[in-house]
């Protein structure tokens, strides 16, 4: 069975043995939280916590709902962890790139460098004691987009968990939660990853138990300016879309790391990869870097087989 809902700008879908007779109902239930937390997350509704924090943050120290502050901490030691690589501050720099209206624009070094003084999860100023947030000046803003569906999928995992065995949810077509083994396959739930440029082709197969995973990848928000392309994905470091990989996947115990990863590791490389590889168990990439044939695979998660797709 397969039970999905429009939500977060894509198709949140939910897939469960047929068996489980109960499964509509709760699936339901819990895509009704997906939808709560998107009025939660979204930068495009005035009405969220994050759009408020947004308005206020940079006057005065705002309180935040538990969930929320803890989240937020989970992103402020990711962007340390990828050396700034994952940055859930660098809305300025996807705005005047033009990928927020989806308008693609070159802009000049000085814009870019006005938006880079906004940037860094540094500014972000987090107080555990009173679960409250400030900016450290104007212009801060936080998105959650790199790592939102993510931590929504977690969410549902926690919430579905207790009531079934076995099931697959994702969000679009590259973030992925596995609960158990799977149905039909007792090896994993079965997912593909498409290859970023041979749009007809698998990159790899994956058998997922009890993990996660997400892709990132520029081959559908882009432009083209004097025959070079331009991905979507802003390497908040340089203030420049990132250039050096195709696609790259992570397998990790959690929907929200995946999906952060997946972005930093397309902003930083193969080297920024095997780093954080080798100093954190359980995380698995796979990397296809810019004009490569073949991809890279680093790391290792025990809950997850790849087969790498040679055609």
């Amino acid at each position: 069975m397969h039970i999905s809902r429009a939500v977060m700008a894509c198709r949140f879908e939910i897939t469960l043995p047929a068996r489980q007779t109960n499964g509509v109902s709760v699936a339901n239930q819990a895509l009704d939280e997906a939808e709560c937390l998107e009025q939660q997350l979204t930068i495009f509704k005035e009405t969220s916590e994050i759009s408020f924090i947004n308005r206020n943050a940079a006057t005065y120290a705002v309180k935040v709902s538990p969930a929320l502050f803890q989240f937020l901490l989970l992103c402020q030691s990711l962007y340390r962890a990828t050396e700034g690589a994952f940055d859930i501050t660098s809305a300025p720099l996807s705005r005047c790139w033009g990928f927020f209206k989806r308008q693609g624009r070159i802009p000049g070094f000085n814009e870019i460098e006005t938006a880079k003084s906004f940037v860094g999860s540094d500014k972000l100023l987090l107080d555990e004691e009173s679960s409250t947030i400030r900016f450290a000046h104007n212009g801060v803003e936080i998105n959650l987009g790199s790592i939102g569906k993510g931590y929504a999928l977690d969410c549902l995992k926690s919430k579905l968990r207790r009531r079934m065995k076995t099931a697959l949810l994702s969000a679009g077509s590259s973030s992925f939660c596995a609960i158990g083994k799977g149905d039909f396959d007792h090896d994993g739930w079965s997912v593909g990853i498409r290859h970023p440029i041979y749009k007809d082709r698998r990159l790899a197969l994956l058998k997922l138990r009890d993990c996660a995973m997400a892709t990132s990848g520029s081959e559908e928000q882009f432009f083209e300016y004097e025959g070079k392309h331009y991905g979507h994905i802003i390497d908040p470091r340089i203030g420049s879309p990132a250039q050096n990989v195709a696609s790259v996947t992570v397998i990790a115990q959690s929907a929200a790391l995946a999906d952060a990863l997946a972005t930093a590791f397309y902003v930083g490389g193969r080297e920024l990869a095997e780093r954080y590889c080798s100093t954190h168990p359980d995380v698995l990439v796979i990397m296809l870097e810019a004009f490569a044939e073949h991809p890279i695979v680093s790391g290792n998660n025990h809950h997850c087989e790849v087969e790498i797709v040679s055609e």
